[in-house]
């Protein structure tokens, strides 16, 4: 039924036509057999002015069904891609065929390749991601595309040995001649860096040590930086910093940092901590409210804090625990996992494809009535059989 699918544009309708360019995006997965269509979420998106998307591939349909709606878009090379796109011509050859035909129409300004490519054991495709980056690049800037669109990757929380205090936030040792590359090239092209962060996680291993009202963005005492002074009263600007001293660390102090990913699930396994409806309304709707208020963390305050939400639907066919099917925003009918408090007026939705397969099963049934009568006319059956025998009849097609 398309009728579910009005409760998607009750969420973020009022605040989000507040919010609209005020760095809030969404994910858009799609590892799920029971999603609306692309068209359908387009027209969602639209009415509710969440203007930024984040995919983690560069589909087709997605991309073609969100022709001249305004949206902005983060397409994803995946980790599979990496070793092909150290390869000038193949970049360039992706490029023509997933981003070029639909730029005209589709507001494409980010591609990220891979996804938390450094947290993985394959030394082979970690070597292969700064030569990737940089020959993706160059291919957008043979194109004449570089000013439109930048290239990034994005990175898990933990390639932070430290990040507490935040001032003493530190990459991994290990990691360090693939971070002093990254980095040169985001200061080069003026990129930002991607994050995915996640205080769930830190609150979920933490056997209570972590004040749950300290990662909700709930009222709480917070934290005091004793090599700032700075205070913190939330979890996610203290990762965040933590990040940018990392950064900085290394060096560099003019390079942005973005949230590609963080979100709350609203179920869990016996042992995933805090992963409740409540939970995940507090979240996501208290970061909603300091993003409107254009906040920026304790050691940044003059940058808004920039994020894509994790994620707009629940996907079913996601492997691992529980939780990792239960992040969306929304069930997969368009019902609201939760309601955080946000009013909006339910725009009218367009009938049309449904009122055309009603006509098209009404004019089936008049033909079928037809052949009845003029069966019995001709005196070939009583009206009776004759439906019968064509209900029987319809059954060999």
């Amino acid at each position: 039924m398309a009728i579910p699918l009005l409760l998607l544009f009750l969420l973020f309708s009022d605040s989000l036509t507040k919010s609209e360019c005020l760095g809030v995006g969404i994910n858009y997965g799609q590892i799920a057999n029971n999603l609306p269509s692309a068209s359908r979420v387009a027209s969602l998106l639209r009415s509710v002015n969440i203007t930024k998307v984040k995919l983690y591939d560069a589909d087709p349909i997605v991309l073609s069904a969100f022709a001249n709606s305004g949206v902005e878009f983060v397409i994803g090379l995946g980790n599979e891609y990496l070793q092909k796109m150290t390869d000038p011509i193949q970049a360039q050859s992706w490029i023509q065929q997933h981003v070029q035909p639909y730029i005209s129409q589709t507001k494409i300004t980010c591609v990220t390749v891979g996804n938390e490519v450094l947290m993985g054991n394959d030394t082979q495709l970690k070597s292969y991601l700064l030569p990737a980056m940089q020959t993706v690049a160059a291919a957008l800037r043979t194109l004449g595309l570089t000013k439109d669109i930048y290239v990034t990757t994005a990175h898990s929380f933990n390639i932070l040995a430290n990040s507490f205090p935040p001032s003493a936030g530190a990459f991994r040792p290990d990691l360090a001649e693939y971070m002093q590359g990254i980095l040169a090239f985001h200061k080069q092209t003026n990129s930002p860096f991607l994050i995915n962060v996640y205080p769930f996680f830190a609150y979920k291993d933490s056997n209570g040590q972590v004040l749950l009202d300290y990662v909700l963005f709930q009222p709480n005492p917070g934290t005091i930086d004793p090599g700032t002074n700075l205070h913190y009263d939330n979890m996610l600007y203290a990762q965040i910093d933590a990040v940018y001293a990392a950064i900085k660390a290394l060096g560099h102090t003019d390079i942005q940092v973005k949230v590609s990913e963080t979100g709350w699930p609203s179920k869990g396994d016996p042992n995933e901590v805090g992963a409740t409806p409540e939970n995940a309304r507090l979240y996501n709707g208290n970061l909603l409210s300091r993003i409107e208020q254009r906040q920026g963390t304790p050691a940044k305050p003059l940058v808004p804090v920039d994020v894509f939400f994790f994620a707009l639907f629940n996907e079913n066919m996601k492997p691992g625990p529980v939780s990792e099917r239960n992040y969306g925003l929304y069930y997969p009918d368009g019902s609201p996992v939760y309601n955080i408090g946000l009013q909006g007026i339910l725009p009218r939705m367009d009938y049309s494809a449904s009122a055309k397969n009603v006509g098209m099963l009404f004019s089936g049934i008049v033909s079928l009535l037809i052949v009845i009568c003029d069966a019995a006319k001709w005196g070939l059956c009583d009206g009776k059989d004759c439906a019968d025998d064509t209900a029987l009849g319809s059954r060999n097609f």
